[in-house]
């Protein structure tokens, strides 16, 4: 091992050490305080966490490897397309700010953990618990190979390659699986309060060091991509005609909504203290996005000084090892591995929470069983995601391509049928069925997208096309315990046909 390799690796390790400490620390006295053995507090810390807790979680879950990894090489390869993760995520954290509420008001009333048990009560039906779990854990794991695959990367570039992948794989794993199992939603958001400090810093200074060190600012850098690379700085981009508007639109939109329902996030609205943190959280996020535009714009960049890379997702950190010392690489690199650990670590507890709530019964001692079935799930979910980073490095890869417009078939069932009254469980499980269908479909021809427009946007309008159908041929009558109702309302208390508290109330909608 080389004397950069030692000092930038050191930084790292350093850095993973303190973030096992802080995760572990934040759950010490959490256990058996106030039912501190009990699911919700190690699954949603107790649904206590403040403004900035949940802000620091919330954020920590849309900086993840691809911020600089991903997001670096799409821009590398394909130019400001990239951008379409900004604008889904400034547009889905303003969506948030109406849709968080309402789903922190519901968990909340009913005591519910996910968006499992959340469809599971809206239609009154505990298998269906399972029947999306089922559906989350496939859709949700392979976002935990790509941390674990993403870690590697940052570890090897960071190293200098003194260090091989499969040890880098194992490290994530052991230090996420190691927090989460022990402190839960709380360790999860002690670590990225870490780790976005970092990110802060590290993005900051490599936005400002790097176009100075290779261009001499970013006048110089922005004329010769203009003169030399314009395809970068259109849509489609390129090499791709397929990324056109048509398909930024759509993707921008769909993954805006899905944002709302996507269970990492969900974990975050469900653990604040109220609806108010949220809506201040929905409110200062995007901005926080802005920092996104950073790896995209030396992506571009490393088109001018690496030229060539065979791994384009190796884009920003060649910048960085140029320009910097490798104790400023050590830094970055530890900023890009907490951005792997944070995000792995919320994914394999969702699982858990997911499957947790499918133990029944009341009391102290069926609420232990269901926390440590969640804690044996989490651990199962990492196990799989490791063993398969190592043995068939592509298969959850490739799922991943169909991960998040496959979430986007749960809207009409986790989110829709909160408000429509006569949607009956068959629709939804039917609307589900065939999205699922349409998306696979398309997406194993080839059509992703199709005719310029997001597979997972035409699968969705099916989804609802069959919702629609089935609800006006078989309407159900809904309790209206069972919908979403208006925030002021507390538990057990009365509500009339037209959905109005008896003294007025603040409506979640």
């Amino acid at each position: 091992m080389t004397g950069d390799a030692a000092v930038s690796l050191g930084i790292l390790a350093a850095f993973m050490v303190l973030a096992c400490l802080l995760g572990i620390r934040a759950g010490r006295g959490r256990r058996g305080r106030n039912g501190g053995d009990d699911l919700a507090e190690w699954s949603l810390g107790g649904r206590s966490l403040g403004f900035l807790f949940t802000l620091l979680l919330t954020a920590g879950e849309t900086y993840t490897t691809f911020s600089y990894l991903g997001a670096a090489g799409w821009a590398y390869d394909n130019g400001i397309s990239a951008l379409y993760v900004v604008a889904y995520l400034g547009i889905g954290m303003a969506v948030s700010y109406v849709v968080a509420p309402i789903l922190w008001t519901y968990a909340q009333r009913h005591g519910l953990h996910s968006i499992a048990d959340i469809a599971a009560h809206r239609f009154g039906a505990p298998w269906l618990n399972t029947v999306v779990a089922v559906v989350a854990t496939i859709l949700v794991l392979p976002y935990i190979q790509l941390q674990i695959t993403g870690m590697g990367v940052v570890v090897a570039s960071v190293g200098y390659g003194a260090i091989g992948l499969g040890v880098s794989y194992l490290v994530a794993f052991g230090i996420a699986e190691t927090f989460v199992l022990l402190s839960g939603l709380r360790g999860s958001a002690w670590v990225s309060a870490l780790k976005d400090v970092l990110v802060l810093v590290t993005l900051a200074a490599v936005f400002v060091y790097v176009p100075l060190h290779f261009f001499g600012g970013y006048g110089e850098l922005m004329t010769r991509l203009v003169e030399q690379r314009e395809a970068w700085l259109t849509l489609p981009g390129p090499d791709d005609a397929t990324l056109g508007v048509g398909w930024f639109a759509s993707t921008v939109l769909l993954n805006a909504v899905v944002f709302c329902i996507f269970p990492p996030q969900v974990a975050g609205f469900l653990g604040a203290a109220s609806p108010q943190v949220l809506r201040r959280n929905a409110m200062v996020l995007p901005l926080y996005q802005v920092l996104l535009f950073v790896p995209v714009v030396l992506g571009m960049a490393a088109l001018f000084v690496v030229p060539g890379l065979g791994d384009s997702n190796q884009a920003m950190f060649e910048l960085v090892r140029q320009a910097m010392p490798p104790w400023a690489l050590g830094f970055v690199g530890a900023a890009g591995a907490l951005s792997a650990i944070v995000p792995m670590a919320m994914f394999m507890l969702v699982i858990g929470t997911m499957w947790g709530p499918v133990i029944r019964g009341t009391g102290r001692a069926a609420e232990v069983r269901r926390r440590r079935l969640a804690q044996v799930v989490t651990l199962a979910a990492g196990v799989v995601a490791l063993a398969m980073t190592y043995l068939f490095p592509n298969a959850l890869v490739r799922l991943s391509l169909i991960s998040y417009e496959g979430m986007a078939q749960l809207l009409p069932l986790v989110l829709l049928a909160l408000f429509w009254r006569r949607m009956p469980v068959s629709a939804a499980l039917a609307g589900l069925g065939a999205g699922l269908v349409v998306d696979v479909a398309l997406v194993a021809s080839g059509n992703d997208p199709l005719g310029g427009v997001n597979a997972g946007v035409v699968a969705l309008a099916v989804n609802l096309l069959v919702v629609t159908v089935i609800t006006r041929l078989r309407p159900a009558d809904t309790a209206e315990g069972r919908l979403a109702q208006p925030e002021a309302v507390p538990v057990g208390r009365a509500v009339g046909r037209a959905g109005r508290p008896a003294g007025g109330g603040e409506w979640s909608t």
